[in-house]
């Protein structure tokens, strides 16, 4: 068991330190300490010198950065941030006897299961009728999407099949164009429902031409698939650099998740040099060689690391055994600013028997911990980044080591392809949200207990046998004080008290475990 606690606490970045190349260890992966040898960075043959140039100061002299190539910028291909599939949530976190609502690209949609087609569908949120939100309606006994604000109906094309207050003899309303829902084309791939945002004709059947980004460990039985997500209160820009960027681990992450001690330790939380480098870089994204993985940004919204295939001597091919393989998986959905969502997981074709074992929840308890320990430092980084202008990254923030080389080369991405930030369309002035609260900004609940099937049901399961130990601790004192004396004996009575002692001890443990692990659980650095 504390290796299964270990798995689910130290499961959500990427490798930190090196590793000899030596077989992979059963208490390696329980413990989830992807550590790597990462490889050096191509100095003469890399095409991208920015990753290793050192980043001037914002006080002293000019960038010498991506400002230096204004004939290639001008020159290179533009990235169409609403020509693209987006995804929306794992299929296993998606209930299918009520809609959901989700926001994508600034963009409010509503998703729910038509059963008469057997399909997820994504339609805008807003009733053509009074705009109320269909993510607040119902399924009906017919299967059709109902908004509850007057009980228009819809089937899974958008079109309205249903106006209550349309007399039946009058003209046919619920046919007429503007009586219509605007629908996005969707598809499941990999456990996961994408949609494409725009509801333009010309788009009906985008899936022929093009599809979602493909992850074949997802759909690979061999594999293990547990998945989470989680809304994040800051943007898509800094959570995508930030799950690039192994270095902060052994800092941020302190305590939750083991690291390899260098030979030579020169703090306590033993950060050591690393290099990262790009192979390659263009409109796709780009591929990066880490030694203990390769790695592929593939946007906008995945950064995908796995364990290449190893060369196998002619004294190995003779053994039954297979190689030891996992990924990182981290989609990062844009979705307004200052406002992403995350969806992630971490395959791997051993170990199959713990998933079988532990329930889902039990791993996200960990996962959000980690998430926890750096939200605060984001959100407050992000809003500095703004007040300098995203424009001004590479001068404002100092970058001379290789660590950060894939860090540096998505921002390259993003200014060079995608106009330097996601392309909002004028839906939002740039504004930054205001920051709230401690406990508001790191809740759990609201951001992934709610959107998370197993942590939801678990929540309620837990709080029902909070009430019951409650409820017994009561009912025991009860029964001491009403029995009379001689009615049962000493030893009885001592048992009932004791009885409801524990019951209350331990339905307050409960309670303070709950709140913790499903509603909010503060974090502060100074004292890890």
């Amino acid at each position: 068991m504390e290796a299964m606690l270990a798995f689910s606490v130290r499961s959500l970045h990427i490798p930190t330190v090196p590793e000899p190349p030596t077989p992979l260890r059963k208490s390696f992966f329980l413990s989830t300490q992807f550590n790597s040898p990462l490889s050096s960075l191509h100095g003469n043959n890399s095409k991208f010198k920015l990753f290793t140039a050192l980043s001037p100061s914002p006080l002293t002299e000019p960038s010498n950065l991506p400002e230096d190539e204004p004939e290639v910028e001008a020159q290179a291909e533009k990235f169409d941030w609403y020509s693209q599939w987006y995804p929306l949530m794992p299929i296993c976190d998606l209930d299918k006897r009520a809609p959901h609502a989700k926001r994508v690209m600034g963009l409010d949609v509503v998703v729910w299961w038509d059963r008469n087609e057997g399909a997820w569908k994504v339609f805008d949120d807003a009733c053509p009728h009074r705009l109320a939100p269909l993510s607040e309606g119902r399924i009906d006994q017919w299967g059709r999407l109902q908004c509850v604000y007057h009980g228009w109906c819809f089937n899974g094309s958008g079109e309205c099949k249903f106006i209550p207050q349309a007399p039946p003899e009058g003209p046919p309303v619920h046919t007429f164009k503007k009586a219509c829902v605007a629908a996005y084309p969707s598809t499941v791939q990999n456990d996961i429902l994408w949609f494409w945002p725009n509801t333009d004709p010309q788009y009906k059947d985008i899936i022929s031409r093009k599809r979602p980004p493909y992850i074949p460990e997802l759909d690979d039985p061999s594999y293990t698939r547990t998945m989470g997500n989680r809304d994040i209160p800051y943007g898509y820009e800094v959570l995508i650099e930030n799950l690039m960027d192994p270095s902060h681990v052994p800092y941020a992450h302190y305590g939750l998740m083991r690291t390899q001690k260098p030979k030579v330790k020169t703090d306590r939380e033993g950060g050591r040099p690393l290099e990262l480098s790009i192979e390659e870089l263009d409109i796709n994204g780009f591929r990066a060689d880490q030694g203990w993985s390769n790695s592929k940004f593939m946007p906008p919204c995945i950064f995908y690391a796995y364990t290449p295939d190893q060369p196998v001597s002619s004294a190995e091919t003779q053994k039954p055994s297979v190689q030891k393989k996992f990924a990182l998986i981290f989609v990062c959905i844009p979705v307004s600013p200052g406002k992403s969502r995350l969806i992630w997981c971490f395959p791997r074709n051993f170990g199959l028997w713990m998933e079988k074992i532990v329930p889902r929840w039990f791993f996200h308890v960990g996962q959000n911990l980690i998430l926890d320990s750096d939200l605060y430092l984001l959100h407050v980084e992000e809003h500095k980044i703004m007040d300098v202008g995203q424009a001004n990254w590479q001068k404002a923030c100092f970058v001379p080591t290789k660590a950060d080389a894939l860090v540096i080369g998505f921002r390259k991405w993003l200014k060079k392809y995608a106009g330097g930030q996601v392309d909002w369309r004028g839906k939002y002035s740039g504004a930054l949200p205001p920051t709230p609260p401690r406990e508001q900004l790191m809740d759990r609940y609201w951001t992934h207990v709610v959107n998370c099937r197993s942590c939801s049901n678990a929540y309620k399961s837990l709080n029902v046998v909070e009430v019951m130990l409650q409820i017994i601790s009561v009912a025991s004192i009860g029964i001491v004080a009403t029995m009379k004396q001689g009615v049962i004996s000493a030893t009885a009575r001592n048992s009932m008290v004791v009885l409801a002692v524990l019951s209350f001890a331990l339905s307050r443990w409960l309670a303070h475990f709950i709140y913790k692990n499903f509603r909010y659980h503060d974090y502060n650095h100074a004292f890890r």
